[in-house]
């Protein structure tokens, strides 16, 4: 071989090695910003998920949950993400630990289908709130904080609930003029006039100008203030059953707005009202949850109890009783886990014998 032969070959060797050392090197280039653009989210994630207040103090192993539930039934509970979702009335000193929990909710999210569904407890449902002691159940946050509340929820309705979510309630009104309000489907003439005093207390205390409704009406567009006031109704037909009606139907409205949104809209959101919440998730546990946002479904929601009655047991006030405590419960499995064939444990019904006895009412004495 002549030696121009071969210093072509060595030419054409040199230059395959340099292109092969380049391509190496634009590989390498990808891989180390493709790490970087992962490293920069996943960092984003954790800065917007450590505004929310981590409770560090809530012991999982301590929560109270009943024995004796059966292995069927546990295993269809398990299929499903239950959490406690409480809502406390405590803006002015910005204490998320302890206080009367005006909201009290169960969210139940099937893990298969995404679907959520919501029950309120009403706030003056007279169940075990802890050590014997039968009271309104939204003592038992403000006399032992979400981990005492967790429990009640557990040992009165046989739930098995590790986590929960404190909200202050006024944070709504962030929250829903971030989105760029709400529509509620159906306001009466009645709750427009009744929102009118709430709405002054609210507006005194987020230092806003929102102005009453001119009416009732079909399809009405609210702002964050008119909406939390139209959710703290109490006093109209059906008292606080109606109010906690009224609470759901803004929680669906927000979830419909929010999930329209665009993500400058959802970052504003997550910068203004995160720092409002106080959970015992941790940022794993909130990563996990929020990968499937977009997917989660809003379906039925309810109340409970849905047998109950009212009445008024001398110093602990007007108080809502299951009729009865066993039976509401059976129900509150079917509908939260379609659990037919469901069996109070020996504790949901010594509870529901007691509250027999101190109320006078049992099953079938309920509306």
């Amino acid at each position: 071989m002549s030696k121009t032969v071969q210093g072509k070959t060595g030419a054409k060797q040199s230059a395959a090695r340099r292109k092969k050392k380049q391509q190496k090197k634009i590989v390498i280039v990808a891989v180390e910003i493709l790490v970087l653009l992962i490293l920069a989210a996943v960092l984003f994630v954790v800065v917007k998920l450590s505004k929310i207040e981590k409770d560090t103090s809530f012991n999982k192993e301590d929560v109270g949950i009943n024995e004796g539930i059966s292995s069927e039934s546990q295993e269809i509970m398990a299929g499903y993400t239950t959490v406690a979702l409480f809502g406390l009335d405590n803006r002015s000193n910005g204490n998320l630990s302890k206080g009367n929990s005006d909201v009290i909710m169960i969210a139940s999210i099937n893990n298969d289908t995404h679907e959520v569904k919501l029950v309120s407890v009403y706030r003056d449902s007279y169940l075990d709130t802890g050590g014997g002691t039968y009271r309104k159940c939204n003592s038992a946050y403000a006399n032992g904080g979400p981990e005492q509340a967790v429990t009640m929820l557990n040992r009165n309705l046989d739930l098995d609930i590790t986590d929960y979510v404190t909200v202050d309630f006024n944070a709504v009104v962030e929250c829903v003029d971030l989105l760029g309000g709400v529509t509620i489907p159906e306001v009466t003439d009645e709750e427009a006039v009744l929102m009118q005093g709430y709405m002054d207390e609210i507006n005194k205390l987020t230092k806003n100008d929102s102005k009453y409704l001119t009416s009732g009406g079909t399809n009405v567009e609210m702002d964050g203030v008119q909406a939390c006031a139209y959710a703290r109704i109490r006093y109209t037909a059906g008292d606080d059953y109606r109010r906690t009606e009224r609470q759901r139907t803004v929680i669906a409205a927000m979830v419909e707005k929010a999930q329209k949104s665009n993500l400058k809209t959802i970052n504003s959101l997550i910068d203004t009202v995160f720092s409002d919440i106080k959970t015992s998730f941790s940022n794993t546990d909130l990563i996990a949850l929020a990968a499937q946002v977009f997917n989660y479904s809003l379906g039925e929601t309810t109340g409970f109890p849905f047998e109950k009655n009212t009445t008024t047991l001398g110093n602990k006030g007007s108080v809502v009783v299951p009729c009865d405590l066993e039976s509401n419960v059976i129900q509150l499995h079917v509908f939260l886990y379609d659990d037919q064939d469901y069996t109070p444990t020996d504790t949901v019904k010594n509870n529901s014998a007691q509250i027999i006895n101190d109320t006078g009412f049992r099953a079938g004495d309920g509306y």
